[in-house]
């Protein structure tokens, strides 16, 4: 299996993250890819190469222009205008509020573009964001032209990321545009499938209203997990994308055995609707360290899992999201990649 990686990742480093009513160093850490990396090498995937260069048609098909132009322009506005520090939303739209109508002061315009404050953006975050959609879309032309499967080892994440707001540590959303670059190739339905503890929400956004790309989620319930107000299982689809969402919201303490059964009925539900291809939206923090989830998961259980996904013989593209029991998060990522292989 082909792996994609850029170095650049490493612009996009945020010194704080408010969490608990602290400031903390982020979650979401450039040490996170060293782990998998370093693992990836232990197991004998030597095949790790730099992407091409990002191409934005995909990416500007998605997203809306305001947000991409904010993206690119945001740092250096935000220091003309006399601020010392990162970029962080202090004030997000509420209800009540003008959704319509988009500030002109950096500082507005950041919390326009942003769903949670948690997520930070550095001098390096814009490069770094496009360093991560260029790995994507490396693997996906390398799926497309005939490779079973192929991994991005992106950073930032992007399943969080909608088509016009950043947060929970992603901003372009690599996963979709997978997704989108496999239809512009003329696959008649691609399936996404997210495991990340945390709802997709930005994945489910830019689908929900679409027939061509079915979404399945499993995450942690949004009445006790991020991002609180989106992912429950009566959010199917609307208009032509009806019934093609599906989310398995679980609670607290969930372990395999539940975890499992939803995956079970997503690949099943999947097979049926008829995928000609699978993106997978690959967050390891199920896992039971980590420290902002509640799932119960084991190392071996993300064999488990990659072994079923691999049974359903889908040319696949893997797109690294969230995992932050740091020391563990390459052995859970990698298991899942050796149990597709496996199958």
């Amino acid at each position: 299996m082909r792996i994609f990686y850029s170095e650049n990742h490493r612009l996009h480093f945020p010194q704080a993250e408010l969490s608990g009513g602290e400031l903390v160093t982020p979650y979401e850490r450039p040490s996170r890819v060293e782990y998998v990396l370093n693992r990836l090498k232990e197991r004998g995937f030597g095949d790790i190469v730099a992407p091409d260069a990002v191409d934005m048609a995909p990416v500007r098909s998605l997203l809306d222009p305001g947000y991409l132009q904010f993206l690119e322009t945001a740092w250096d506005a935000w220091k003309a205008a006399g601020n010392a520090g990162e970029i962080i939303a202090s004030n997000i739209p509420a209800r009540g509020m003008h959704l319509d109508r988009i500030p002109e002061s950096i500082d507005g315009k950041v919390g326009y573009y942003c769903h949670a404050s948690e997520t930070a953006m550095t001098r390096g975050t814009w490069g770094a964001a496009l360093s991560s959609v260029a790995s994507a879309q490396s693997a996906q032309r390398h799926v497309a032209s005939g490779a079973t499967a192929a991994f991005a080892l992106c950073r930032p994440p992007g399943h969080h990321a909608t088509a016009d707001q950043f947060g929970g540590y992603c901003f372009i959303n690599n996963a979709a545009v997978v997704a989108q670059m496999f239809r512009d190739a003329g696959v008649g339905r691609v399936a996404i499938l997210d495991i990340d503890f945390h709802h997709g929400n930005g994945t489910q956004d830019l689908f929900y209203e679409r027939a061509d790309v079915l979404f399945a989620s499993l995450h942690g319930a949004p009445q006790q997990a991020y991002p609180h107000f989106i992912g429950y299982g009566d959010e199917t689809g609307r208009g032509a994308g009806e019934g093609c969402n599906l989310n398995y919201p679980m609670p607290p303490g969930t372990g395999y055995d539940e975890w499992a059964r939803a995956l079970d009925d997503a690949i099943a539900k999947i097979g049926a609707w008829g995928a000609e291809a699978l993106v997978v939206s690959l967050g390891v923090d199920a896992f039971k360290k980590d420290p902002i989830s509640f799932f119960k998961l084991e190392s071996e259980d993300f064999t488990d899992a990659g072994r079923r996904i691999g049974r359903m013989k889908l040319p696949t593209v893997f797109c690294m999201e969230g995992g932050y029991a740091v020391e563990e998060v390459g052995i859970n990522t990698v298991n899942v990649l050796e149990g597709f292989l496996d199958a």
